[in-house]
């Protein structure tokens, strides 16, 4: 057939039964000490809300902002909106989404700590710059930096976790990645409740204490062994079987060894990752990369997440709203991802996703009828009703916390081949980012345009998401890294795309053989 030859894409033969192994103390502390930098994507989402909310950082900052915050007359659904805080809080996810391209092609030739370095790196930079920030131009170039630690951190991370992982446990380990996320974000909560307190520099130890966690990321990606998969794949094959028995605790690796080399030789083989990846043999993988992330932000976790101060403060709360609140749900997630580690490997990713997205479309209905009904324009809820408001969030939070707030990372992290997993993480990343660029940007205005209907708008589409997984994402629970391909060629829709041979590259030699 014109355009090139035909070979087994990587690994063609079902070798899963043979896996030998355990859950090691290495790769424990290996994958703990790497899923600190998720730790560091959830503390910089929670400390921009807080941060951007305190007197002492609006009045040097945003002038005209803390002038209008004193003087405006506000009502339920737009007294947040302001696209200059929008901005300066989305500023990062853009730098994380152009990033996180840049940081494939150093993932895929230097390897996962590399990128793993050069993200907790420019984290420390960010957060010295914030901290030290005396004019704009160094508070938004400290940011940029945190959105490029994201982008290498979140692009390397879950490719590192899910390497490292022995099969039967891929998604529970894989989950650490979340997990820590959304610790940094219960953190960054609490952090901002205390420094609210020590007006006017309260901020400036918000923003510095992201050194924390920055340096244990950076040391740790200079301790931390390279992946068996990536030592392969840039040739040292000795060193990666013994590394890879050295983590599953056994000898006898003799299959996954085998897939790793079949994988790595493929992968060796194409010259433009990029390009490969839109090949037709990876186009039910790259459909996932795009689309598993798109959803996750469109689940409307930010529009709960949102409300939840001003629900406790119609329950009486007053100032304390924001701390009971973020406790609340940020406790929540925290517990619901615990619960989503301990039944991914049993229950299965699909079983998850759409539990969880029934769920969550419940709730969204239920928080809209009620908001639409007793909630207007300048009027408070009963507190009766808050309490049943405040239970179905809660509901909501639990259910993203053990579908899409977990799995939006792991299923994607997972599916690709050697030879374009950095690629599609990094495809992953950016689109993920960009949505939430995207929400960032608009969530306030629309908001203010919709009032209630913002949480029928994310309704639907966890209704379409929920169908989405039912009808295109095959189960990968058990299924080997390396052996996702034959997934793809038994699903009863992918089988019709995805070639039983791929063409190769054509920009490589045409010395295969069939």
């Amino acid at each position: 057939m014109p355009g090139g030859s035909f070979a087994p894409a990587g690994v063609a033969k079902d070798r899963a039964g043979q896996y030998q192994g355990r859950l090691t103390a290495y790769v424990i502390v290996a994958c703990i000490v790497a899923a600190v930098g998720g730790s560091l994507f959830g503390y910089d989402i929670g400390i921009s809300g807080g941060v951007t909310s305190m007197d002492g950082f609006l009045e040097k900052f945003f002038k005209t902002v803390y002038k209008k915050k004193k003087l405006a007359h506000e009502n339920n659904y737009c007294k947040y909106d302001n696209q200059g805080l929008s901005a300066f809080t989305s500023s990062l996810y853009l730098a994380g989404l152009v990033s996180s391209l840049v940081a494939s092609p150093i993932t895929r030739n230097y390897g996962r700590r590399a990128s793993i370095i050069c993200g907790g790196i420019s984290f420390i930079v960010g957060a010295t710059l914030n901290a030290a920030a005396e004019n704009i131009l160094m508070l938004i170039f400290g940011r940029i930096m945190l959105g490029v630690g994201i982008g290498f951190g979140n692009q390397a991370i879950p490719l590192y976790l899910s390497e490292m992982a022995p099969t039967h446990l891929r998604g529970g380990v894989n989950m650490m990645f979340q997990l820590a996320t959304t610790l940094g974000i219960f953190t960054a909560n609490m952090i901002n409740y205390g420094t609210s307190k020590l007006e006017p520099w309260g901020w400036r130890l918000s923003l510095g204490l992201a050194l924390g966690p920055a340096l244990v990321m950076t040391v740790g990606g200079v301790l931390l062994p390279e992946t068996p998969n990536s030592m392969i794949e840039r040739g040292s094959k000795d060193k990666g079987r013994k590394l890879l028995e050295r983590i599953r605790g056994t000898q006898d690796v003799n299959a996954e060894f085998q897939d790793m080399v079949d994988a790595s030789e493929f992968a060796n083989s194409i010259k433009n990752p990029f390009r490969n990846i839109l090949q037709r043999r990876n186009r039910p993988q790259l459909v996932m990369a795009i689309f598993m992330p798109t959803f996750q932000i469109l689940t409307g976790i930010n529009s709960i997440l949102f409300y939840a101060p001003v629900l406790f403060q119609s329950m009486g709360f007053g100032g304390d709203a924001s701390l009971y609140s973020s406790a609340l749900t940020g406790g929540v997630l925290c517990l619901s991802t615990v619960l989503s580690i301990a039944t991914v490997d049993r229950l299965g990713r699909r079983f998850l996703l759409i539990s969880g997205g029934i769920v969550m479309i419940i709730c969204q209905v239920i928080v809209a009828i009620i908001l639409g009904v007793k909630f207007g324009e300048n009027q408070e809820l009963s507190k009766g009703y808050s309490i049943l408001v405040v239970a179905v969030v809660c509901l909501f939070v639990v259910a993203f916390g053990w579908s899409w707030g977990p799995l939006g990372w792991t299923v994607p992290s997972e599916i690709f081949p050697l030879e374009t997993r950095s690629a599609g993480q990094s495809i992953t990343v950016a689109v993920n980012l960009f949505f939430t660029f995207v929400i960032a940007q608009a969530f306030l205005s629309m908001l203010c345009a919709f009032k209630f209907g913002i949480f029928l708008f994310f309704a639907g589409w966890i209704t379409v998401m929920t169908i989405f997984v039912f009808v295109f994402l095959p189960e990968t629970k058990g299924v080997p890294i390396e052996e996702m391909i034959l997934l793809w060629r038994r699903h009863w829709f992918w089988k019709k795309i995805v070639p039983e041979y791929a063409e190769e590259d054509s920009s490589m030699p045409n010395n295969s053989t069939v």
